[in-house]
């Protein structure tokens, strides 16, 4: 029992010493997007810009932080299926997702940080547009793990992030009978205010 109060200041004092930099904000900001496929007869047509916007919180103390963020996502991609070289068959896929990445970051000369970690996506009214049945056995439904990586930086209560996401797993599996690896790969631009 004598330790107990020892205990008890040491908890406080690391959870003080945490928490030294917390703060609760909205973020939003806008992506460039690209599906990649693992076949040659999916053919993407370019980059489609996509936009977020959410809440995030930060964390963390001595330089280091972490940030969780709650953010709704619309992205797209645009490609052709090209079986015979025609590349008649023109498509657009539309995610519309709940994302939640948590960021793991280390501060740096005041203002500038250096962040990375996972991102949960939970797909919300996405699909394939003019599929017809041509395309098929996609999952909009599944939930996809990736990463995210970047830098951020710090101007009082006004944040800038520019980040990469990645895939770390598949959102279909099969699209017309051919084996795919789709990933919605993109480079975000994000603006964060701390409200508190």
């Amino acid at each position: 029992m004598k330790k107990l109060p020892i205990i008890l200041l040491l908890i406080g004092l690391a959870f003080q010493g945490f928490s030294q930099n917390f703060g609760f904000g909205i973020k939003g900001g806008l992506s460039s997007t690209e599906i990649d496929f693992d076949s040659d007869r999916f053919v993407p047509q370019g980059a489609q810009t996509g936009y977020h916007l959410g809440v995030f919180a930060r964390l963390g103390g001595a330089g280091f932080y972490a940030q969780p963020e709650l953010l709704f996502t619309q992205t797209s991609g645009v490609f052709i299926l090209d079986p015979q070289g025609s590349g008649s068959e023109r498509y657009q896929a539309d995610f519309n997702r709940i994302d939640i990445p948590v960021m793991l970051g280390l501060k740096m000369l005041k203002i500038l940080r250096l962040q990375a970690g996972p991102i949960a996506s939970i797909n919300v009214n996405s699909n394939l547009e003019d599929a017809g049945g041509t395309v098929s056995d996609v999952d909009f439904k599944a939930a996809t793990l990736g990463y995210q990586a970047g830098l951020g930086v710090d101007f009082g209560n006004l944040f800038i992030d520019a980040k990469y996401e990645g895939g770390l797993s598949k959102v279909t599996e099969n699209i017309a009978g051919f084996g795919t690896d789709n990933r919605l790969n993109q480079w975000i631009l994000s603006i964060g205010f701390k409200l508190f």
